[in-house]
C-alpha cells in the first residue's frame, strides 16, 4: 500500500473524489468519519484529449486505483464526486459551445456525469473545478462550523473560476453557472491607467473580472500594455507570449516592479469582485487561491493583502469577515469533491 494513503478503519462507509483536469486525474478517499485516506496527490492520466470515451475509461481507473491504493473494498462506497472544468452545467454536461480543456468535438454536449456514473456503477455528484476547491477551502478553514457560515472563493488560473458558498454547500444556480465569478463586469476606473486599453476576455466580454485576474488576462492584455511602458525590460527578449506570461510570476515573486504592478492591478480586480460579492451574499469569510498564491508565502501574503485592500466593506460587514488564501490547492478539487459526494449520503448510513 502506497504510504501516502492509509486504510479504511473497521466498517465505515466511504466516498471517492475524483478531480479531473486537462492533463491528470487526482483522485482521494473520504471515510464516514471525515477522514481523507489520501495524505498527498494521487494522480494518474487523464487522457482528456483523446476524446469522452477514452477519458471516462481513465476516470474509471482512477477510482479503481484509489481504492486499491487505501484498501477501501467496492461494497464501502456509497457516492463519487467528480469535477471537471467548465463550463458545463448543473448536471455535468460539458458547454455545446465546447471547452479550453475539452479541445476534441465529441466533448461538447457531452454528459460527463452520467457516463461515469453507468460506467462505475455508483452513484456519482458533479461540481466543476471551482466550486470544487471553494468548498474544500470553506471545510478547512471553519470546519465544524462549516455548516453555518458563508464563503466566496476566487481560483486564479488560465481562466478565473470560483465558487459560493452557503451554509456549507456549494450554491450551484439553476443551469450550474453559479460562482462563475470570472464573468463578472467590474468597474475598471482607477484600477487602469489612464491610457491602458479596456481589457477584453476570451467569452466575448470586456471589462469582466478574468480579463485581468487570470494567466489569460496577462498574456492579452496586462502584459502588452506593461511592455510597451517598459521597452529596456528583459522580458522583450521572449518571443513567445504565453511563456512572457508565465515567467511574471516569478519576476513577482522577486520583487520586479513590472511584474508587481501586473498582480497588483490582478489583486485590485479580485477586491473589486469580492466588493459585488459582499452586496450580495455578505459571505463569512473571502477566499483566494490559484498559481498566483502558490508562489512563495510571503508573496501570496503580499498578494492576499492587495485583495483586501482592495476590497470595500462595510465596518459591520469588516469585523466579522476574514480573508485567507486556498490550502492544499492542488487537492483542494479532489477533496472539495468527495466532500460534495459526503453530504449527498443520506444520514443514518451504515
Amino acid at each position: 500500500m502506497n504510504e501516502s494513503v492509509r486504510a479504511v478503519e473497521g466498517d465505515r462507509w466511504v466516498v471517492v473524489g475524483l478531480d479531473n483536469g486537462g492533463n491528470a486525474n487526482n483522485a482521494t478517499v473520504l471515510d464516514s468519519a471525515g477522514t481523507f485516506l489520501v495524505e498527498g496527490l494521487l494522480e494518474s492520466p487523464s487522457r482528456v484529449k483523446e476524446g469522452p470515451a477514452v477519458a471516462v475509461e481513465a476516470l474509471s481507473e482512477a477510482f479503481d486505483n484509489v481504492l486499491v491504493q487505501t484498501g477501501v473494498p467496492r461494497a464501502a462506497v456509497r457516492s463519487v464526486g467528480l469535477d471537471t472544468p467548465g463550463p458545463a452545467s448543473a448536471t455535468g454536461v460539458i458547454s455545446a459551445k465546447g471547452s479550453t480543456n475539452f479541445v476534441d468535438p465529441a466533448w461538447r454536449g457531452f454528459d460527463v456525469r452520467t457516463a461515469l456514473e453507468e460506467r462505475i456503477g455508483f452513484p456519482v455528484v458533479y461540481n466543476n473545478d471551482g466550486n470544487a476547491a471553494a468548498l474544500y477551502a470553506h471545510h478547512v478553514h471553519f470546519g465544524l462550523m462549516g455548516p453555518s457560515r458563508s464563503s466566496v472563493s476566487a481560483i486564479v488560473g488560465t481562466g478565473l473560476g470560483g465558487g459560493v458558498i452557503e451554509s456549507g454547500r456549494i450554491v450551484s444556480g439553476a443551469a450550474g453557472m453559479a460562482g462563475e465569478l470570472g464573468h463578472v463586469h467590474i468597474p475598471m476606473r482607477g484600477l487602469l491607467d489612464d491610457d491602458q486599453p479596456i481589457p477584453d476576455c476570451n467569452c466575448g466580454f470586456d471589462g469582466d473580472a478574468e480579463s485581468v485576474a487570470s494567466l489569460t488576462g496577462i498574456e492579452r492584455n496586462l502584459l502588452p500594455y506593461w511592455l510597451a511602458k517598459n521597452p529596456d525590460h528583459p522580458l522583450h527578449r521572449e518571443t513567445d507570449p504565453a511563456t512572457a506570461a508565465k515567467l511574471v510570476r516569478g519576476l513577482g515573486e522577486a520583487g520586479d516592479p513590472l511584474a508587481r504592478k501586473i498582480f497588483a492591478q490582478q489583486a485590485a480586480a479580485i477586491g473589486r469582485l469580492f466588493t459585488i460579492a459582499a452586496n450580495f451574499t455578505d459571505p463569512d469569510a473571502y477566499f483566494v487561491g490559484g498559481g498566483v498564491v502558490q508562489a512563495s508565502a510571503a508573496f501570496g501574503q503580499w498578494f492576499l493583502e492587495q485583495v483586501e485592500r482592495n476590497t470595500r466593506l462595510r465596518d459591520e460587514q469588516r469585523q466579522v469577515a476574514t480573508f485567507a488564501l486556498v490550502p492544499d490547492l492542488d487537492m483542494a478539487g479532489a477533496r472539495g469533491a468527495a466532500l460534495a459526494a459526503r453530504q449527498s449520503v443520506p444520514r443514518g448510513t451504515t
